[in-house]
């Protein structure tokens, strides 16, 4: 049986939610950090998209308004009360759902779920899944009521 390859942008949506989750914290400009947070990762530069990477770090943090206005309504709590890496998790699939329409939504859903799984709580996935899910049920519905 071979080994599974991992997908180079599978890597750089984990790279991207670990510079969400330490931006979340600092709310620094990415220019201060972001070219070093890079260069300590650059070992794996052969495995990462970093493209996509800079895309979707660059996509949260410019569009971090707009995407908490989206994802508010499902939410079951204040945003400020989520867990950081589910809450950095939900802003990328968001994010994603939103501005990357050649990325089928449900494997945005799962690539967030799979994240959730490594870096989150226990059943966080369960929490992100059906946010995401909302999200993306509600953005199809409005595009089908435009026709």
């Amino acid at each position: 049986m071979k080994p599974k390859k991992t997908n180079k942008r599978h890597l750089a949506r984990a790279l991207a939610l670990q510079a969400l989750y330490r931006w979340h914290f600092t709310q620094d400009a990415p220019k201060d950090w972001l070219p070093e947070f890079m260069s300590e990762h650059l070992n794996a530069a052969n495995d990462i998209d970093f493209a996509f990477f800079q895309t979707l770090v660059n996509g949260v943090i410019v569009n971090q308004v707009m995407i908490d206005k989206k994802m508010t309504p499902f939410l079951d709590r204040p945003i400020d009360t989520l867990n950081p890496v589910e809450l950095a998790v939900l802003r990328l699939g968001c994010y994603e759902l939103v501005y990357c329409p050649d990325v089928p939504p449900n494997v945005v859903i799962n690539e967030a779920v799979e994240l959730t799984k490594a870096f989150g709580a226990t059943d966080g996935y369960k929490y992100v899944n059906g946010v995401l899910d909302a999200i993306k049920q509600s953005s199809s519905t409005s595009v089908d009521a435009t026709k």
